[in-house]
């Protein structure tokens, strides 16, 4: 990629259809990877909390001495409250015996498993037997309202950066640093662009069960709107600065990782070469099946890496943004104290790793990577293999003439 994508101008391809290669590719990805997203926000966002121990109460074998006014014991979720608040559904309030009690705390601790995701095939498993096979995909709409936009904006602007001749990164900076710099800028102004959509993708994705998809959606939209009421528009972009450590050195690792991988796979597949024009030829030049498969793997490890390194970063920006849901101001721990979520992102990571250790600052890394690296391997090899097609119908077209 990069200046292997420079070809002659005569039959090089426009700006709209390097945006339609980016929109083809956030299409895919973003149908895909979805359910890895929302697997995710969940497993970032649950509290750090054990599951206590279900009670060794020996199941009730006797109805006889039952109250008259018991009525129906069971998990919340199957039954009505009656004049009863606790988050155990209890129909009798205080009169129910200790057995009845000890029985529902067991349901109470089923249920408290049933929402916490130990793991990302956990998460799955759980999030489609208990809330439906379609809530793997919930904020899927606003996913690609802000994968489309971004990738744009990210793609284009990367390629401009790294193959126009008016760059000034290409003019001042190091082919070898290229890649890391471009790559940071182009993020830098697609996540500026696209902050409040992924605010809201996240709030959707991290609300709980219990509720339909169109309630999850309402339920946001007015939590944004009491946000911005509070607090004013500036807090759509709560989390930007964490998005912005999180992205802009991923960005650079990506496509720094991606270049130099690309270039490898094609000093494998041609030995004798090495010098950086004959790369670009070749790059130009190569089938759509090499195209595919170099850009595939080169995508896949690069993003990896990227998305481990980056994993903490990601918690803490999951964090802030689905901080307090009810979207009140939030209140202070202690006079004049803020609460761990509001402190500068170094102090908030510092604070996760001082209370959960690394695992909390890495909590989700394996669904982060399992949605990442497939994900950027289909959008760049979607994206290279669209502007290979692309640039190929433009010669076609110019030889014509």
């Amino acid at each position: 990629m990069g200046r292997s994508g420079g070809a002659n101008p005569e039959v090089d391809i426009s700006a709209v259809q390097k945006m339609l290669s980016a929109t083809s590719g956030s299409l895919l990805t973003s149908l895909l990877v979805t359910p890895l997203d929302v697997v995710r926000v969940r497993l970032q966002s649950q509290p750090n909390v054990s599951t206590p121990p279900r009670p060794t109460t020996p199941p009730i074998t006797s109805f006889t001495n039952l109250p008259p006014t018991l009525g129906v014991t069971s998990c919340c979720r199957e039954v009505f409250w009656v004049n009863n608040t606790s988050p155990i559904c209890l129909a009798a309030g205080p009169t129910i015996t200790t057995s009845i009690d000890s029985s529902a705390a067991g349901c109470a601790v089923d249920e408290t498993r049933r929402k916490t995701y130990t793991s990302t095939l956990d998460g799955l498993r759980k999030i489609a037997r208990n809330e439906g096979l379609s809530s793997l995909w919930r904020g899927l709409s606003p996913t690609l309202v802000m994968a489309i936009p971004a990738n744009v904006i990210y793609f284009t602007g990367y390629d401009v950066l790294r193959s126009s001749r008016r760059s000034p990164i290409n003019r001042h900076i190091p082919d070898a640093y290229a890649p890391l710099i471009a790559g940071s800028i182009a993020r830098v102004a697609a996540a500026s662009v696209i902050s409040p959509i992924e605010m809201f993708r996240t709030r959707m994705q991290a609300a709980p069960s219990g509720t339909s998809g169109m309630g999850v959606f309402k339920e946001t939209m007015v939590g944004l709107r009491k946000l911005v009421n509070a607090q004013g528009y500036t807090s759509l972009w709560r989390g930007l600065t964490l998005t912005m450590w999180r992205d802009v050195p991923f960005s650079g690792i990506y496509w720094w990782g991606y270049e130099a991988g690309r270039n490898r796979l094609l000093d494998l597949r041609y030995p004798s070469m090495g010098h950086e024009h004959a790369r670009s030829t070749m790059h130009k030049d190569e089938n759509h099946s090499a195209t595919f498969v170099d850009s595939f793997l080169a995508g896949a490890i690069s993003g990896a890496v990227a998305a481990i390194v980056t994993t903490p970063f990601d918690v803490g920006k999951t964090r802030q943004q689905v901080l307090e849901r009810d979207d009140r101001k939030p209140p202070k721990a202690e006079k004049g104290a803020l609460r761990p979520e509001e402190r500068s992102m170094p102090r908030f990571l510092y604070h996760i790793w001082k209370v959960e250790g690394a695992p909390g600052l890495f909590r989700g890394w394996a669904a982060r990577c399992l949605k990442v690296a497939p994900a950027c391997a289909i959008m760049i090899s979607s994206y290279e293999i669209s502007k290979k097609m692309a640039r190929n119908m433009n010669e076609r077209r110019a030889n014509e003439r």
